[in-house]
């Protein structure tokens, strides 16, 4: 490689300022010459803004204002940037990376003229050494319960740089020129599956999505969304029915039974919120209610 390209790194923030901060220290010890952060806070109630513009007075940040989910917050980032670098990098705000993480991915795209996206390695934070994700939940035909490697220690299973169906928005680099060609993240999902579904959309234009973990990242996820939390599975479940009907339809069935199951198991252990989110989400998905969950979809009474 002779050239050194240039990198947008987009961070979001939602009422999240400390570990938005903290992910930004990690950003500058990064071994990659060339890149700038760009900021978004995304409606935040806590005060976020006026924190991080104190902290951060040398990175861009930009007002949303209004809480715009994961897609539409990354999109007023992506907007900013896309015209002045060759790569964006959508990295959580709870994430912190390795020194090394942008210089793989990098170079990993840089070997690979047909590759328009890659992702890392992702860890949990708490437990260093344990796996979070090494691989999505979807390939063309394949449909996983979790992500490849979830809760497992690294023991070198997954070392090698490989074509994969998605990797995780948590930290995700993009060609500007694949951006450009495929447009922005799809806002309506709100919520979780709008990573798969840009992954999907670069390879049914001819682009591979490539998983490279080399790239390593270390992921707060509960810090992210409250687990078992009734939003947490109203759009996980919603959203996966609009990606599978859209990309795969063939294993809607088994994405139906998944939650079938699952939902009898939250039954029998009187885990209602996981319950009412995945049943909620299953209605509104064949009401066709798409976007942000309204005040009061919380209810299964209407």
């Amino acid at each position: 490689m002779t050239q050194t390209p240039l990198v947008s790194i987009i961070i979001l923030n939602w009422n999240g300022w400390r570990d938005t901060i903290a992910c930004v220290e990690s950003c500058r010890k990064l071994t990659w010459p060339n890149f700038f952060i760009v900021v978004v806070d995304n409606g935040s109630t806590d005060g976020s803004e006026d924190y991080l513009r104190q902290k951060l007075k040398d990175v861009e940040i930009i007002q949303s204002g209004a809480n715009l989910g994961f897609a539409g917050g990354n999109n007023v980032g992506i907007r900013r940037a896309l015209d002045r670098t060759e790569y964006v990098w959508l990295l959580n705000n709870d994430a912190v990376a390795d020194p090394v993480a942008l210089s793989r991915l990098v170079e990993a795209m840089e070997d690979r003229n047909d590759a328009g996206i890659a992702g890392s390695k992702i860890y949990y934070h708490d437990e260093p050494r344990k796996i979070w994700f090494a691989g999505g939940l979807w390939e063309k035909g394949k449909l996983r319960l979790r992500q490849r490697g979830a809760n497992r220690i690294d023991r070198g299973e997954f070392e090698e740089v490989s074509e994969t169906g998605s990797v995780s928005g948590c930290s995700m680099l993009v060609r500007s020129a694949v951006i450009r060609n495929i447009g922005l993240m799809e806002e309506c999902y709100f919520l979780y599956w709008e990573d798969t579904e840009w992954c999907a959309r670069a390879q049914a234009k001819g682009y591979k999505v490539l998983f490279v973990p080399g790239s390593r990242v270390w992921h707060k996820v509960s810090a992210s969304a409250q687990q078992n939390s009734f939003s947490q599975y109203y759009y996980f479940t919603r959203n996966g029915f609009f990606f599978l009907r859209e990309y795969d339809p063939l294993l809607m069935p088994l994405f139906a039974v998944y939650n079938l199951l699952f939902g009898l198991k939250c039954l029998a252990s009187l885990n209602a919120q996981p319950l009412r989110g995945l049943a909620r989400g299953f209605i509104d998905f064949v009401s066709g209610k798409k976007g942000q969950m309204r005040p009061g979809r919380d209810k299964i009474t209407s």
